[in-house]
């Protein structure tokens, strides 16, 4: 299984609970063939630099998930084709990223600690 990162921009004029159910829907997707569906950072509402399907304004959410290539390419034919998904973009993390990641969350929990035993 492979580290992955989704990027969905929703119609900004949907209501919260419409938003929330669909990406309910998306982690229940992720989770049925497997996968681990991870973190979801909602960014909220966003001004776009150009018009995008006539509109100037989404709801970005970043969703982060661990699963098979397979499972994200269906994932990615999904959001292509749901209605209040206005872009969305799949990305599979480089390991060698992760393993950044790793090092500097180690290095701020040591930060944060030492100067509290002292």
């Amino acid at each position: 299984m492979r580290p992955y990162e989704v990027m969905l921009i929703f119609d900004a004029g949907l209501e919260e609970e419409t938003i929330r159910a669909a990406i309910d829907r998306f982690a229940e997707f992720i989770r049925s063939r497997g996968g681990n569906p991870g973190r979801v950072d909602r960014w909220g509402k966003r001004r776009f630099a150009y018009e995008l399907r006539h509109r100037w304004e989404g709801y970005y959410v970043l969703l982060e998930a661990t699963a098979e290539p397979k499972t994200m390419e269906e994932l990615h034919r999904t959001l292509s084709l749901a209605d209040e998904i206005l872009r969305h973009k799949v990305i599979r993390i480089p390991d060698v990223a992760l393993k950044g990641r790793k090092s500097r969350r180690n290095g701020r929990e040591q930060e944060t600690v030492a100067p509290a035993e002292s």
